[in-house]
């Protein structure tokens, strides 16, 4: 697991917590950025994927 993928991971669960909280409290503003967080980690978490899947690959 590289840093990306965990800095993804971790993004995405606090912005889950942030969304439930914003729901909890009827804040849209803070769901939104609870989805805002998500998303940015599901983003961060894929490049760091990709970069594990490639980092065997040779160059030609």
């Amino acid at each position: 697991m590289n840093k990306d993928q965990a800095l993804g991971t971790l993004k995405e669960i606090m912005g889950n917590l942030q969304e439930k909280i914003g729901d909890a409290m009827g804040s849209r503003r803070q769901q939104a950025k609870g989805i805002r967080k998500k998303l940015e980690g599901k983003i961060q978490k894929t490049f760091g994927d990709a970069q594990e899947h490639f980092k065997g690959v040779r160059r030609v």
